[in-house]
């Protein structure tokens, strides 16, 4: 640090009044006015409660000075700064300010802009009030005594306003403040040394860049100023801000030392601003892999279009990470839903078109699709306005022809659906603070990867993740908070989801949700689901229950691990098909659901935890494993854990295979269902026909298709009571609704046997 009392010897701090009074002038200080020690005006005291020996002055003049007579020298690059503390003893109160008498090598008069520094009014009897003033030769922000033509001055203060009191001084110092303007000239480099003018007119990116060059490992200052970037400016020393720096958006500003959140707030002076810059030297700068927020809050007045923080960038394909913050809307219309209702044709051949769109310009990507026949998360993933032509991310379970849709665009804090791709991007750390105003993130329309770990999404108004498209392919959803804007309204009434995805194999791991209408809206396949806890219940008895987990492909092709599902239910659809209707290829299977917690609450007892529901006709179960779970009721019992809901469709029950239901656990379940089922079936009238039913047994009240194996339960007999060595043969797919089975002996027989018993092909 620069001190030219250490370094040069140079004495700046006056004499203590302590060593008398006679260097102490009630006049400018000059050689020959007079001092304290004969004025009459001023004397010692020794011994101040407060100062020790201190300066007792009577204030008999309109300004009452106190100088010392001592030459202290104004130095080029050299600040001083000058204290006194005062406190009123009796009297009026005065005012009091640092003042000083400038002068030239010679003692002549210098002409300085001002001699006098900020004044201030003693108010209470023996409170200690501290004063000072900087002089400096530069004309810098915070120096009182600009005196660029002074040699030296006599420095003390004045005491102002009316006379009478009687005040007392410490001793005054002078220091060299140097540090506070001018750090170590050997550690920074100052970027108007270099030309830069700070105006905000001029292009000031030259300047910065020179700066750069020559710091060598210095640090870069920004003096006061509002500097202009006309360019793409990339700094590669570190850099500290007490000015700030303006630039376009489709310009660059790239800090490779400093790149975190906090130096382009300090750069841009705009936390908003100084997102989309540092987001922007993020895609633009090899050298770092993340952007750290450094903890801070973000308030944002509208959604950031990520895209146009970056306006040359269309798809990017490098791991990124932006870590470590928060973002929250600031209240206004910005985040108001946009609604727009078009007329539009669908073809089920064409299954991802919306044809003939009226008013198709002014459908934005990523609206939501609402219409008879569109199933849940439908969303628009692009547009061409003079082919009037919307691509859709599924297809429509019943839509063909033309109608009116509705077109519902949420506004999201951080919005990627500009992109055209967007692949290995993470958000690491990061609460998404949405108040009820916002929702949170919207993904591009296609890309890979994208990853949010360990993230708090708290109320967001209509979405946590939205995806338009398939920019969620192996989407990654690890341990966030989910916390929903709807926690006390009926299941029935609430609007929000979690999350959707739409492309395959998504991980959603240790996730937490609470009280939303849907967890998760699923469309693709190869998902897995683990260790997660979902609870969307409410306090109504015999409360409405929605499903937490939709899959809305019939072949899912998922993994439900280790789950809480929490008042609400698994629901399995075809939604996401134009044609519903099952023809070729795979209807529903491919569904692993195992070791899960499923809890309900104050339900009526046709609640079911397990919902497949059929958008059109012949579709079957291949592929079905429901594994060492338990299922568990509070206040009420329900009948069954599973069902099928026939609005649209039913199942084949002929078709059935490759179905588990084994080692789960029900309490307050009035059905439990297995399968295969380990049944018995007795007899107590000798018949040689026998005729048992499964029902409620098999899940889904399936039909008795298999009969794996028969064993007598004790002696079989005959009419006359003698016991008969026989098995029967049986039938299976018995009686008018096949969920029976017939077992044939050649005599009439009476007895039990026990079976086991499928109601499915298990090859």
């Amino acid at each position: 640090m620069m001190n030219k009392a250490i370094t040069d010897g140079i004495v700046f701090q006056p004499l203590p009044f302590a060593a008398g009074l006679g260097v102490w002038s009630s006049g400018d200080g000059t050689p020959g006015s007079d001092t304290y020690a004969t004025s009459g005006t001023g004397v010692f005291v020794a011994s101040d409660q407060d100062f020790g020996g201190c300066l007792e002055v009577q204030k008999t003049s309109t300004v009452q000075k106190v100088r010392y007579m001592g030459e202290t020298p104004i130095l080029p690059g050299c600040y001083l700064r000058i204290t006194a503390r005062v406190k009123a003893v009796a009297g009026p109160l005065p005012n009091v300010r640092i003042a000083g008498y400038a002068a030239r090598n010679g003692g002549s008069a210098a002409s300085v802009p001002t001699s006098v520094g900020p004044q201030t009014t003693l108010t209470t009897y023996g409170a200690v009030v501290e004063v000072s003033a900087i002089v400096g030769i530069g004309d810098r922000t915070g120096v009182d005594l600009v005196w660029p033509n002074a040699n030296y001055g006599h420095f003390g203060l004045d005491l102002t306003g009316p006379s009478g009191g009687l005040v007392r001084i410490d001793d005054i110092t002078i220091e060299d403040y140097t540090v506070a303007f001018l750090p170590d000239m050997l550690g920074s480099v100052d970027v108007r040394d270099y030309g830069a003018i700070g105006n905000n007119v001029a292009d000031d990116s030259a300047a910065f860049e020179a700066a750069d060059t020559a710091a060598q490992g210095r640090e870069i200052i920004v003096s006061e100023g509002v500097y202009k970037m006309g360019q793409d400016v990339s700094i590669q020393s570190r850099i500290r801000f007490v000015g700030r720096v303006t630039q376009t958006a489709d310009k660059r500003f790239i800090l490779q030392k400093d790149f975190n959140y906090q130096t382009y707030v300090d750069a841009f002076e705009d936390e908003e601003l100084a997102f989309k810059k540092a987001y922007q030297a993020l895609l633009n700068f090899s050298d770092h892999e993340s952007l750290d927020m450094n903890g801070r809050r973000v308030t944002l007045r509208e959604p950031v279009d990520m895209q146009a923080c970056d306006p040359s960038r269309t798809s990017f394909a490098t791991r990124r990470v932006i870590r470590n913050g928060q973002f929250q809307p600031a209240a206004g219309s910005a985040w108001n839903t946009e609604n727009v209702t078009s007329q539009a044709t669908y073809s089920p051949g064409n299954a991802n078109t919306l044809t003939n769109v009226t008013n198709v310009a002014n459908i934005a990507v990523g609206s939501l699709v609402l219409g008879s026949g569109v199933g849940r998360e439908v969303y628009v993933t692009s547009k061409n306005v003079g082919a009037r032509t919307l691509q859709i991310s599924s297809g429509l379970y019943d839509a063909a022809g033309t109608q009116t849709f509705t077109f519902r665009r949420f506004k999201y804090l951080l919005d990627f659906s500009g992109y055209a791709s967007l692949s290995q991007f993470v958000i690491d750390d990061v609460e998404f603070q949405c108040d009820g105003q916002a929702s949170a993130i919207i993904l591009a329309p296609q890309g890979l990867t994208f990853h949010v770990r360990d993230c708090f999404f708290t109320k967001p108004k209509d979405r946590g993740i939205s995806s338009p498209g398939n920019g969620c392919q192996g989407m990654m959803i690890d341990r966030c908070q989910f916390i929903s804007n709807e926690q006390s309204a009926r299941v029935q009434d609430r609007t929000t989801i979690s999350f959707n995805a739409n492309a395959n194999d998504v991980k959603v791991r240790d996730n937490r949700s609470s009280l939303f209408k849907h967890f998760g809206v699923i469309q693709g396949g190869g998902s897995t689901i683990t260790g997660n806890h979902w609870f969307n219940g409410d306090s109504e008895n015999n409360g409405v229950r929605r499903g937490g987990l939709i899959f809305t492909q019939p072949n899912c092709r998922a993994a439900i691990t280790g789950n809480y599902i929490d008042n609400n239910f698994i629901e399995w659809t075809n939604e996401s098909q134009a044609d519903p209707a099952f023809t070729t290829g795979y209807s529903f299977g491919g569904l692993t659901v195992t070791g899960n917690h499923f809890v309900c609450i104050n339900v009526n007892s046709g609640f079911n935890y397990i919902v497949i529901k059929p958008y059109g006709p012949n579709h079957f179960l291949h592929g079905l494993s429901v594994v060492s779970n338990v299922f568990r009721t509070f206040n009420g019992n329900i009948n069954r854990i599973e069902s099928i809901d026939t609005t649209f469709g039913n199942l084949d029950y002929g078709r059935t295979r490759q179905v588990t239901f084994d080692a789960n656990v029900y309490h307050g379940v009035n059905e439990p269902v297995f399968n295969p089922a380990y049944l018995s079936h007795s007899q107590s009238t000798p018949s040689s026909q026998w005729v048992a039913a499964t029902a409620p047994s098999l899940p889904f009240l399936g039909r008795a298709r298999y009969i794996e194996a028969i064993a007598a339960d004790g002696p079989l007999q005959n009419g006359a009571g003698q016991v008969v060595n026989q098995i029967p043969y049986a039938d299976n797919n018995y009686g008018t609704d096949q969920r029976s089975v017939r077992f044939v002996f050649d005599q009439a027989m009476r007895g039990t046997i026990r079976y086991t018993v499928r109601m499915d092909n298990p090859t």
